[in-house]
């Protein structure tokens, strides 16, 4: 195990809950001060909170927000008109769903369009993509086939899990993942990850993202 790690660097502090209130975000801000985490992840209502709040506090850390979440299954265009309202409200990262079904249909061109179109828009802005490929629903060969594509359209990161599916993150889906995209893409791993051994595994098998929503306990675990 790596023990010089700066855990907290690599975590995207989340709160996707669909019932989080004003006060839940801010205190997931003022944790990710706390803590030095790299982003909170927060839905897109959120944004414009979480950055205001985070400029107010005078801090460098990042916003992250969700697109096409949590199943992917919205339209292009719908996709492309959510991200864009995410950056004008100050997001700097999005987290997109890609498209299961049509993953799943075989129209490999529909959804690496879907990921490009969305990469574009975020790009335009300096914000960087991570697409969720939702590994729990996907045979080792779909996942090969989703990573070649998320790199294709030209995505900076490629993303395990919503946390919202029937499994998260796991080492051998991370190590497939970075095997598939190569050593320069990102790799976040997502989902089920509460522990710092945890964390640790994740990134010694290729994450360079976590994204959690358990970032304190991680963290907590790492000083013990």
């Amino acid at each position: 195990m790596k023990d010089d790690i700066d855990v907290a660097g690599y975590i995207d502090h989340t709160n996707l809950k669909p019932y989080a209130t004003r006060e839940d975000i801010t205190r997931l801000c003022d944790e990710a001060i706390q803590y030095g985490f790299y982003a909170v992840c927060v839905n897109p209502y959120r944004v414009k909170l979480a950055k205001d709040y985070l400029k107010g506090k005078g801090a460098s850390v990042r916003v992250a927000s969700v697109i096409g979440f949590p199943l992917g299954a919205t339209p292009t265009e719908v996709k492309v008109f959510e991200a864009k309202k995410a950056l004008e409200d100050g997001a700097d990262e999005l987290d997109m769903v890609i498209n299961i079904g049509a993953l799943k249909d075989g129209d490999y061109e529909y959804v690496r369009n879907d990921i490009a179109e969305v990469v574009r828009a975020a790009h335009e802005k300096g914000a960087k993509v991570k697409v969720i490929i939702e590994t729990c629903y996907l045979t080792e060969e779909e996942k090969v086939k989703a990573c070649e594509l998320v790199k294709e359209a030209g995505a900076d990161f490629v993303k395990t899990s919503t946390g919202f599916g029937t499994g998260g993150a796991t080492v051998e889906d991370v190590r497939l993942m970075r095997k598939v995209v190569g050593p320069e893409m990102g790799v976040k791993a997502a989902g089920g990850i509460r522990t710092y051994e945890q964390a640790i595994a994740m990134i010694e098998a290729g994450a360079t993202r976590i994204g959690a929503s358990s970032g304190v306990k991680i963290v907590q675990g790492a000083r013990k």
